[in-house]
């Protein structure tokens, strides 16, 4: 990379989240839909039935680089459970689509083991699917899935966060499934997927893409067992996500480390700091929001730590930038 070379941006790479989230509000707006944070919720009498729709996203076409599907399905399940333990919910059974233009036995055998490794490590039932031939609609092969859970009345998160929290956080694996258009862009500058990882923990540049999204839905009974007022899944939209607890200054004074695959969509791609936080996770994965007391507690029971507090305003502040 040279030093005038143009540094990208997640909308230069093909992704306007403002564009984004502008035709899912107008999607949700014609169809009348119920709208939640993280999850739609239906009252069924003395508990919620919840649901969260997703998919792998463009890291596909990594996965289709390296003929190597193994993983993505634990990424299908992971993009949608998070959602539901970010809302108070234990999800309970899943359903995938997989759409293919031409069905391959050795493809689709690899989904579905990472789809059965997803559901063992999240601990919820797979009840069917479906998979669809279309080759006048699509390239390969498209991955998502629908999840199902249920809350008491109780256990559903306010999402609301309360000036004076504390920030209690969770690290990731590295990108997850959020920013890949962006990550693959800056990746393949320089680099084919196959060549070898120029810094620590993996093989090839597209393993380290590869990397599954991490499953929080080990974290809910200690969620539960205090008084969460709002958690975050940290997703498209990076480390804006904060704000989706509440219009409030979120200052982050210690932010999980960032993985060494971040300097490297950075660097390879001239991304700014700011850039790279409003698209990628950066090392923290999930987020809640809860009094000084039961932060404490939730630190001294999980693998979480004290990333920052919430305090009035309306900004998140991390590494020195305002996003």
């Amino acid at each position: 990379m040279t030093e005038d070379e143009e540094g990208l941006t997640y909308s230069d790479a093909g992704v306007d989240i403002e564009a984004s989230e502008a035709a899912t509000a107008a999607l949700i707006g014609a169809a009348g839909e119920f709208e939640g944070d993280y999850a739609g919720l239906l009252d069924i009498g003395d508990r919620y039935l919840a649901l969260a729709t997703d998919g792998v996203g463009t890291k596909l076409l990594v996965a289709e680089a390296l003929s190597d599907y193994s993983t993505i399905g634990i990424d299908c399940i992971a993009m949608n459970v998070n959602d539901l333990v970010a809302a108070g919910v234990r999800p309970v059974a899943f359903v995938d689509y997989l759409a293919v233009e031409v069905p391959d036995d050795a493809e689709a055998e690899q989904v579905g083991e990472g789809l059965k490794a997803g559901a063992e490590e999240a601990n919820i039932a797979l009840v069917g699917g479906e998979t669809a031939v279309m080759p006048d609609v699509i390239n390969g092969l498209d991955l998502a899935g629908t999840c199902a859970g249920l809350a008491g009345k109780d256990e559903v998160f306010d999402g609301e966060a309360e000036e004076g929290d504390v920030l209690v956080g969770w690290a990731s694996s590295g990108i997850h499934s959020n920013g890949l258009t962006l990550a693959r862009e800056a990746a393949t500058r320089n680099h084919d997927y196959t060549d070898a990882y120029p810094k620590e923990g993996y093989d090839t540049v597209g393993e380290a893409l590869l990397e599954p999204t991490r499953i929080y839905t080990y974290l809910l009974d200690a969620l539960h067992a205090v008084e969460t007022h709002a958690a975050a899944h940290v997703t498209g939209g990076g480390w804006t996500n904060l704000s989706r607890m509440g219009e409030f200054r979120y200052e982050i004074e210690d932010p999980h480390p960032v993985q060494p695959v971040f300097e490297f969509v950075q660097e390879e791609g001239n991304v700014s700091k700011e850039e790279m936080h409003r698209t990628f996770n950066m090392g923290t994965g999930f987020v809640a929001a809860v009094s000084e007391e039961d932060a404490e507690k939730l630190v001294a029971e999980t693998d979480g730590k004290i990333i920052g507090r919430v305090a009035e305003g309306d900004s998140v502040e991390v590494r020195g930038l305002s996003l």
